[in-house]
């Protein structure tokens, strides 16, 4: 269900970080978070959503990217605490709660398959590669929601062209990490882990294809797929991949989540299209958080004129 809220400030009119920082070191210094976790919760970190290790790194002179759009971001708490990440649980609001203390480094990606040169990629690295960009992306679940969110990141692309996809490569596979001990609620979550997701390789080598590191100008919250994640806002959400471990080149179709936990539901391609109902709802309509009214819902969410190409001459309600 969705939750109703008053309008609240943009990420635009948030502290600056700066301020936020020592406004920290201030309550730190007058003993407050001490008296917090003597109470058994922390008021710093309920405060603010839960960020990945490199909370301390500066995401400053990015590139506005020309992919973004000029609608208005939704609010840095819509996109912290409602979330669809079934390690962390499956109810909305969970992850925010239980990521919390979610370990995300060291962190290594690994590039491997159907390549020239197999890479494995430290965090480090990877915030190294290529110029950070921010990209104001729509995003549609197909639940039926909807959110705008300035991500941070740069394409794909860049690490393909790093490890040269062999003649062979047609899809790319990716895979998150699945840690039962730091992850107790995917036990309750209905699907296998870990969770797995796939692209065709010219999907994947779209320059709309983000490789994402941050959004709202800081790292990724462990919530929101920390501390790296796929972002292809032509298609559901649930095809962006949160805590990736490994990127695969591969010669066949790969396996995918939500397709093999309801194949009739779920098809790989997983396109946004208004014309293509769920075969338990319509797709026609969605709703914007933080927004009352319904609006309706654009072919490729709105991205028609970068990726319709890929799909010329196919059955999108057979190859949904």
């Amino acid at each position: 269900m969705l939750l109703q809220r008053k309008p609240e400030l943009t990420y635009a009119d948030v502290t600056p970080k700066k301020l936020y920082f020592n406004r920290r070191k201030f309550l730190q210094a007058m003993g407050i978070a001490g008296v917090a976790a003597f109470a058994g919760k922390n008021l710093l970190e309920l405060a603010s959503p839960s960020r990945g290790v490199y909370a301390a790194a500066e995401f400053s002179g990015l590139v506005k990217s020309p992919f973004s759009t000029a609608e208005k971001p939704n609010t840095l708490e819509d996109v912290t605490h409602y979330n669809n990440f079934y390690e962390f649980g499956v109810d909305k609001s969970a992850p925010a709660k239980n990521a919390q203390k979610f370990r995300t480094s060291p962190w290594t990606v690994s590039v491997e398959g159907e390549v020239k040169t197999k890479r494995k990629f430290s965090m480090d690295e990877i915030l190294k590669l290529a110029p950070l960009e921010e990209r104001i992306y729509r995003h549609r679940c197909v639940e039926g929601w909807s959110i705008v969110v300035p991500w941070i990141g740069f394409s794909l692309s860049v690490i393909a062209n790093l490890v040269q996809p062999t003649d062979k490569a047609k899809f790319v596979a990716f895979e998150s990490l699945y840690d039962p001990g730091q992850m107790p609620e995917a036990r309750y979550g209905g699907i296998d882990f870990p969770y797995v997701e796939g692209l065709r390789l010219d999907e994947a080598m779209n320059p709309l294809t983000l490789l994402c590191v941050g959004m709202y100008g800081d790292p990724l919250p462990n919530q929101d797929g920390a501390p790296v994640r796929m972002v292809i806002p032509w298609k559901y959400g649930f095809k962006s991949i949160k805590s990736i471990v490994k990127i695969r080149f591969v010669t066949k179709e790969p396996p995918t989540t939500w397709n093999l936990a309801n194949s009739h539901e779920y098809g790989f391609y997983s396109n946004v299209n208004p014309n293509v109902d769920h075969p338990r709802w319509s797709q026609a309509k969605e709703r914007r958080l933080g927004e009352i009214f319904k609006r309706n819902t654009l072919m490729f969410n709105g991205y028609q004129d970068q990726v319709a190409s890929l799909y010329t001459g196919m059955d999108l309600k057979k190859y949904y």
